[in-house]
């Protein structure tokens, strides 16, 4: 088959590698039908992620048609279509019996384009397919699906449960990419009073706005006080999204944060970011991390197919699955394209 490969920084390469297999009774292998790629690829590329070594498959992000199960698989079947999780969970350990997927200690967690082979190829065998791997209704396209992967479980965990956002709560979302307009569309569940989300990109800022933003700031032109300004009484956010993964949007966040308010990281960082504790200590911050368990795709998966998840704006640009090197280059330049999400199709 052919998939996308890492060679170490910023080299990738789309070839021919052998066809996976089912390895141990848990495994399924699944025919890849629609994909994406995540802003985590392009961390790898850059080589912030050491754990990938040469020759890995990339992507963790999938949905597709199983092909083959071993035989302990028991909740899918051949020629079902599933959605790929970005989370492998063994159901075993004590984080999988919490649903802390993320942090599986029995062969899961984050592996998929990571520890093992991805989802940017043809197939992709996927371990612990029964707790790893979601049957999907008629009723939800492949494209639509295909968020659920990772970026909606993502920003809806992370970001917003993680931030405690509650009804008529302010909300300040740093970072109007992928996962900060689904962070936009997730809060929304909660009805807070006021949306505000920043960046950089006119063309983000307008989408998000259309996916429900109250108000944008152009943070190339405005500071922490524009944004304080827009939330009542100048207080600040009961909750601030970091979206980006940079230090810069971190410490903004916690600038744009009013007292007991609470931070809720996101991004992921290749960089150190500065902890201003001497500004924090006295203002009852609460800040989190995270690494997204998936736990909420069920409930997601339900909403979605019950049309409560608007989500038709996040994908902006489509491309066949051979095209997969054509696809890297417009996100790697996702500003000058006004790119957000891309998907890739089988032809």
């Amino acid at each position: 088959m052919k998939a996308l490969t890492y060679h170490g920084p910023g080299c990738r390469i789309w070839g021919e590698v052998p066809d996976p297999v089912v390895r141990v009774p848990e495994d399924a292998v699944v025919r890849v039908d629609a994909v994406t790629i995540c802003g985590t690829d392009l961390h790898i590329l850059k080589g912030d992620v050491p754990e990938v070594t040469d020759g890995r498959v990339l992507g963790h992000e999938a949905v597709g048609t199983v092909v083959e199960t071993g035989q302990g698989v028991r909740t899918v079947a051949d020629g079902d279509r599933v959605l790929v999780s970005c989370i492998s969970a063994c159901g075993r350990c004590a984080y999988c019996r919490r649903a802390v997927y993320g942090q599986c200690t029995g062969g899961g967690g984050w592996i998929l384009g990571h520890r093992v082979d991805g989802t940017q190829a043809e197939y992709v065998r996927t371990p612990f397919a029964d707790n790893s791997l979601y049957r999907l209704p008629d009723s939800v396209a492949d494209e639509s699906a295909l968020l659920l992967a990772d970026i909606l479980p993502t920003a809806f965990e992370v970001g917003v449960r993680n931030g405690g956002v509650e009804p008529g709560d302010t909300v300040v979302i740093v970072g109007a990419g992928p996962i900060g307009l689904a962070a936009i569309t997730t809060a929304r569940l909660y009805s807070p009073a006021r949306i505000i989300a920043v960046d950089l990109a006119a063309s983000r800022l307008a989408a998000a706005k259309r996916v429900g933003a109250d108000a944008t700031v152009d943070a190339a032109r405005a500071d922490e006080r524009t944004i304080r300004a827009l939330t009542p009484d100048g207080l600040g956010a009961d909750a601030a999204i970091e979206a980006v993964g940079t230090p810069e949007t971190f410490e903004l966040c916690t600038r744009v944060v009013r007292p007991g308010g609470r931070v809720a990281n996101v991004g992921v960082h290749g960089r150190p970011a500065t902890l201003h504790l001497e500004d924090l200590w006295g203002r009852n911050i609460t800040i989190t991390t995270g690494l997204v368990d998936t736990s909420s795709t069920p409930l997601l998966l339900d909403m979605l197919a019950g049309h409560r998840l608007d989500v038709a704006d996040l994908v902006t640009h489509r491309f066949g699955l051979d095209e997969i090197q054509d696809a890297y280059e417009m996100f790697v330049e996702a500003g000058r394209h006004d790119a957000l999400k891309v998907a890739l199709f089988r032809t």
